[in-house]
């Protein structure tokens, strides 16, 4: 599902990822922690191939960094499902519109998108909000709406940048039992997070991310 070798990166000549590796089975729930700072979401930006490692090798899915090109990588993102904590919704688009956005772009019939995003947003508890504007929801509700659009592709990995940081408490509860929830039926998740209550009441497999290196740790 997921393979690094060796990876290396850096910023203004500072190392942010140093020889990192890491592997990461299908149906397999990972929590990534580390603080602000350590590379979680330069990371992340490797797997869905936004970044480019100096060296060593990334390999995603049936995608590797060194023979894929920059014509693929939009096949490679619609295998993938991407959460992030800003929601990134287009502001002048519905519910439904947002969800269909991811279907758009993959030519599918109009009459499959429909059916697709109503199943996409029932799944996660919105589709009673399909006609409404971003800025008409809650942030627990903006955030079902972004789990949707990355699931409407029935993705085989999804990645979660933070996905409840802007959520209170109930949301991410919330939020989590759904992701959970996805996971429980096949979908690989690496998750990105600060909030060790949600690791410590959700447990999986966590590696922490520090000095440019991962290892796997246990929360108690």
């Amino acid at each position: 599902m997921i393979e690094l070798k060796d990876v290396t990166i850096s910023f203004d000549g500072q190392v942010i990822l140093d020889r990192l590796s890491l592997s990461i089975k299908d149906g397999e729930f990972v929590y990534l922690v580390g603080a602000t700072g350590a590379g979680k979401s330069s990371l992340l930006r490797l797997l869905y191939m936004d970044l480019k490692p100096e060296s060593g090798t990334v390999g995603v899915l049936d995608y590797d960094s060194v023979t894929t090109r920059a014509s693929e990588i939009p096949h490679l993102r619609r295998k993938l499902g991407i959460v992030f904590q800003d929601f990134k919704l287009l502001e002048d688009r519905d519910v439904f519109e947002n969800v269909a956005f991811a279907l758009y772009v993959t030519n599918a019939r109009r009459s499959d998108i429909k059916k697709r995003v109503f199943h996409a947003l029932s799944d996660v508890g919105v589709s009673h909000k399909r006609n409404q504007m971003p800025h008409e929801l809650s942030g627990g509700e903006q955030q079902r709406v972004v789990i949707a659009r990355a699931l409407v592709n029935t993705p085989s990995l999804l990645l979660a940048d933070e996905p409840t940081g802007n959520l209170d408490p109930g949301a991410s509860a919330e939020i989590m039992e759904l992701i959970r929830k996805i996971n429980m039926r096949g979908t690989a998740v690496l998750m990105a997070t600060h909030n060790y209550e949600l690791v410590r009441k959700y447990p999986a497999r966590v590696i922490q991310l520090k000095d440019g290196k991962l290892v796997d740790i246990e929360i108690k």
